[in-house]
């Protein structure tokens, strides 16, 4: 816990549990937040933690569509392929948020429930550190290697410039605060603090949002895609402003520690980190992976394909996010009572925000497939285009209900420390199911064919996740049973 105290003689402040021998088992613990995690009925304590997390994931969409919309106000194709070339580098980072921020915050959760305090403490200085230190190292590859990358990323005479203008400002400037902000949010939210955690995110994409017109366009300072880059360097600032304040007021009630000593963390710590956090990050590359060969067999049937897929890509992000955000908040409710042996409140958190999330998505899936046509006219009133992107959704929408059970599964493997399940399903989703769903629907139905690979997946891996989920709930309750029967026997003793 970042346990704030100031020594005579001394200018810096330092946690003490962090600090001073057995300091940890002296420490009053935080009755509010394990009123949480143990006591508060499921539904209240779901709605808590998840939907701070889902308003935060949705306003995520909204800023990742920011600077493409308001960069198109420019109407100008160079500026415009600045955003698009950067994009990738800008992927990269949340490969190191999914590493150390799912990572820590998984292990953060876990230990809490074991109440082993002085691991909660090393687990986040680790991630905060670790995430530190990458963000340092993106920024100074990518400003010694600033024209290799551009070449690499595809940038020719007309478009090196405004992209090494966005990229100056997104990642050599903005790589630290970027990757901070989403893994000290990731970190808040492990200890219960789903409501700070999703305020610190949210505050800097809105702030990116108002920050964007004044900057790109010509009524502003006119500065084009490196205003973009700049408004996106000063709203991941604000951010991490937020979380540094955020730990100071809560000295003594959070269990996030930055000390620097404590980076040093023992070889199991490490382990459990990379064990969750590696897979996670893996998964996030593989995804983009499957979104590249996507784009590449669309790309075939003309601009107007691709136009119509990226839009069908957008809506349905929506409430992808929505399921990916409720299995992302419920994370440290699953891991405190894994951890904690409370195998029966696990099973009932996961059996209820397993009802939300399909219910919803369910319904979902009958809006996307009758509203289908009109979605579309919404971002472009192109009959070709509209035509297209209704027979996309038509396809693409029928894996959600599934998709909601796979976000769940792994959500759940992220939570209990199994690494190993989490990378093979994200494996299975894309280098086994999805990718070959891709050439082979796109051979018996061309073009149209693409939009149903993702459900065939979805179906075939929401079919395995349920026994694989089943057979780890009948592991624990064995476990559980055998532990009780133990105790039972020591007492008769």
């Amino acid at each position: 816990m970042v346990y704030f105290t100031y020594k005579r003689n001394r200018k810096e402040c330092f946690p003490v549990q962090c600090f001073e021998k057995g300091s940890v088992r002296n420490f009053v613990e935080n009755t509010q937040k394990t009123q949480l995690f143990e006591q508060m009925p499921i539904p209240q304590a779901v709605m808590r933690l998840a939907v701070p997390t889902i308003i935060s994931s949705l306003v995520m969409v909204i800023y990742n569509l920011a600077d493409t919309y308001f960069v198109g106000i420019l109407n100008d194709p160079i500026q415009n392929a600045a955003v698009t070339l950067a994009a990738p580098v800008l992927l990269a980072f949340n490969a190191v948020n999914n590493l150390f921020g799912v990572g820590s915050s998984s292990m953060m959760s876990r230990a809490l429930g074991r109440r082993d305090y002085d691991t909660v403490y090393r687990s986040s200085a680790f991630g905060f550190y670790c995430a530190l230190i990458s963000g340092i190292l993106f920024s100074l590859l990518v400003t010694v290697f600033h024209n290799p990358l551009l070449v690499l990323l595809g940038a020719d005479s007309h478009t090196v410039s405004a992209t090494g203008a966005y990229m100056r400002w997104t990642v050599s400037c903005g790589a630290v605060p970027a990757i901070l902000n989403v893994v000290m949010a990731y970190m808040v939210r492990a200890e219960g603090s789903s409501f700070h955690a999703s305020i610190g995110t949210m505050s800097g994409c809105l702030l990116n949002i108002v920050l964007d017109p004044i900057f790109i366009l010509p009524w502003g300072l006119d500065m084009g895609a490196a205003g973009a880059g700049l408004a996106t360097f000063l709203s991941n600032c604000v951010a991490c402003l937020y979380f540094f304040v955020f730990l100071f007021k809560m000295r003594g009630k959070t269990y996030v520690c930055v000390r620097p000593s404590m980076f040093r963390a023992p070889r199991e710590v490490v382990f459990g980190i990379f064990g969750v956090g590696i897979p996670a990050s893996i998964q996030n590359l593989l995804n983009v992976t499957g979104m590249t060969v996507l784009n590449n067999f669309t790309s075939s049937y003309g601009a107007d394909a691709v136009a119509a897929m990226g839009i069908v890509q957008k809506i349905n992000m929506v409430p992808m996010n929505v399921a990916m955000g409720l299995s992302q908040g419920i994370m440290p409710l699953v891991s405190y009572n894994y951890a904690s042996g409370n195998v029966p409140r696990m099973k009932k958190t996961i059996g209820f925000a397993m009802k939300i999330t399909v219910s919803f998505l369910a319904a979902m899936t009958a809006v996307f497939y009758f509203g289908a046509a009109p979605l579309v006219r919404m971002f472009m009133n192109n009959q070709v285009i509209v035509d297209y992107g209704t027979k996309f959704f038509r396809g693409l929408c029928f894996g959600l209900v599934f998709l909601a059970v796979d976000f769940m599964a792994v959500g759940v493997f992220q939570a209990c420390g199994l690494g190993r399940k989490a990378l093979v399903f994200a494996l299975l989703r894309k280098v086994v199911l999805e990718i070959p769903a891709l050439y082979i629907l796109n051979g018996l139905y061309p073009m149209y064919g693409l939009a149903y690979a993702q459900p065939v997946a979805e179906v075939i891996l929401a079919i395995t996740a349920c026994i694989v989920l089943m057979r780890l709930f009948r592991k624990l309750e064995e476990d559980r049973n055998t532990d009780k029967g133990g105790e039972a026997g020591r007492e008769a003793d």
